[in-house]
Formats: C-alpha cells, sequence, structure tokens
C-alpha cells in the first residue's frame, strides 16, 4: 500500500480567462491528477511548458493552442510540480521524471506516438523523450532548448524573487519587447507562484532540475542516431539560454533544421506568436500533420 489515496477529486479551480483555454483533469498515477488542456483533433501534439516561477500550461501556449490546433489535437499538460497538476506525496522530480509523467498522461489518453513541442525545460525534456521512449515520438519541436550550463541569467531565472516586481523581472528576461510583461500576466503568474509556494515544491522541482542540468545532460551519442524531423527555434536575443545551444545541437541531430527569430527572447511562442505559430504551421503540414482534416471526403 502507498499510503496515499488512489483517486484524487479535480480542485476546484478555473484557468484565468485571460488565456480563454478550457480546463481538463485526468487521473495518471495513483494520487496523481494531470491539468491539462486539449484543443482540435487527429494527430497528437504535446506541449512542455518550460521552467519559469508560476509557469504552466496556459502561461506557454495560450497564444499558440488555438492557431496549432488546426492541424491536430493539441494537449497542454501542467507537468507534475507545476500549475494545477496535483501530485502523490512523496513525488520525486527531475528531467526523467518529468518525461515518465508525460508517459503516463500519453497512456492514459490512449494515445501510442506523439509529436513534442517544448520551450525550455519543456525542449529538454522532449530530447530526453527521445532518449529513453523513441518508439513513441513523431518529431519535436523545441525552443530555447534547456539543459544548456548555468548563466548569469538562469541563475536569477532559478532563484526568483517572489514579489510582484520579482515575477515582473524574471518574465523580462524572456523577452526583448518589455511591453509585453503587462500587469494583469505579472498578477497571473505571480498567483500561480503563490501555489507552487504554498505546496511547498517550488524548491523541489528547482533543485530537481539543477541537479539534473549536471547530474542528467542530453546524451549526444544516442541523439546523434535520432531518427525523427527535428525543429529548432531560438531567438537571437535570448538571454536565458543563448543561441549556441540550438547550433551545438545542430551539429549533433541528423534530421534538425532550425529557425532564429531576430528581435526575440526565450519567450518566442509568446513574443513572436504569429510568426511562430505560421513557421510551426508551415512545418507540421510539411510532415503531414492537417491533411486528413482538410482533404476532400474520399479522396
Amino acid at each position: 500500500m502507498t499510503g496515499h489515496p488512489t483517486t484524487v477529486e479535480a480542485p476546484e479551480y478555473t484557468t484565468d480567462a485571460f488565456f480563454g483555454l478550457e480546463d481538463r483533469w485526468l487521473q495518471t498515477a495513483p494520487g496523481e491528477l494531470t491539468h491539462f488542456h486539449e484543443l482540435g483533433e487527429g494527430t497528437p501534439i504535446l506541449f512542455l511548458h518550460g521552467s519559469g516561477t508560476g509557469v504552466t500550461a496556459a502561461a506557454n501556449w495560450w497564444l499558440n493552442l488555438p492557431e496549432l490546433s488546426r492541424l491536430g489535437r493539441c494537449i497542454a499538460i501542467d507537468s507534475i510540480g507545476y500549475g494545477q497538476s496535483v501530485v502523490a506525496p512523496g513525488t520525486a522530480y527531475g528531467i526523467r521524471e518529468w518525461v515518465r509523467h508525460a508517459v503516463r498522461v500519453l497512456d492514459a489518453l490512449g494515445i501510442e506516438k506523439t509529436w513534442i513541442v517544448g520551450n525550455s525545460l519543456g525542449g529538454w525534456l522532449a530530447f530526453q523523450f527521445a532518449i529513453d521512449f523513441p518508439e513513441r515520438l513523431l518529431g519535436i519541436v523545441s525552443m530555447g532548448t534547456g539543459g544548456a550550463k548555468l548563466t548569469g541569467a538562469l541563475q536569477g531565472h532559478a532563484n526568483p524573487t517572489l514579489t510582484p516586481e520579482g515575477i515582473r523581472r524574471t518574465l523580462e528576461l524572456f523577452v526583448v519587447d518589455k511591453s509585453l510583461v503587462t500587469d494583469q500576466l505579472v498578477e497571473l503568474r505571480y498567483a500561480a507562484a503563490l501555489n507552487d509556494t504554498a505546496s511547498d515544491r517550488l524548491a523541489d522541482v528547482v533543485a530537481a532540475r539543477d541537479r539534473d542540468r549536471h547530474e542528467l545532460p542530453l546524451d549526444f551519442d544516442v541523439l546523434a542516431n535520432l531518427d525523427v524531423p527535428v525543429l529548432l527555434i531560438h531567438g537571437t536575443q535570448d538571454v536565458v539560454i543563448p543561441v549556441s545551444r540550438t547550433w551545438e545541437l545542430l551539429g549533433v541531430i541528423p534530421h534538425a533544421d532550425a529557425h532564429i527569430f531576430s528581435q526575440c527572447g526565450h519567450w518566442s511562442q509568446v513574443e513572436r506568436a504569429d510568426d511562430f505559430n505560421a513557421v510551426l504551421t508551415q512545418y507540421l503540414t510539411s510532415h503531414g500533420l492537417g491533411q486528413a482534416e482538410t482533404s476532400p471526403a474520399g479522396g
């Protein structure tokens, strides 16, 4: 016996109307309830968020899911330790644990293979997923791929000041255009960060992430044999994960392409949302997504 309940009731929670996304809940393990958003039909596309303070699936992907759901079944999850996902007592965190959680989500939804779109930590997870579960993967889109060595900006990212102004400073690290960091967005991220702190998990997830930066770097020998399509996206002004990270991966992964945005920081899916959606639409369409939904009946 594990000592904790096998079933969990969904919390009384509604994602703020600012994000325009409906809440869904899924039992993914004993005592574990995954919070997620789902739009569209067809080929699965799993969205994995980054690790910024107060991060949630909604706060990473609200500008992208409505558009990209034209191409496939978009599933954006709150990884364990983040957002509103409920975890069992004693849950361990780390790169492999977050990957296994993603697999549990796929299993619970009856999904055999998926594309993964990941931002920062989510991109790092996408490639670890490729290493650990290659048979479950259709392709990867990764922005500002995490797992790089610590920079000065990453140190601040790892040890945020939990005040509205501290949240604002963290978010402003992500973008060139600081006007994107509105008062409302700061308030929503601050509220989410307080939830993380109240559940005594923020320190645990940050420590696990930074531990694995040293203990579980991506195995480039395995990635050199990765046989799925990969698109790497980076902003030239990314101060959290330098653009050299994408060049490093391009030199290793045999089927990787890259798109580099000018005047763009770490948050390309927000700062360049329209262009980002257009790039992904073209790339995913070229790999067969959306075609079944748009082809004539009987064609």
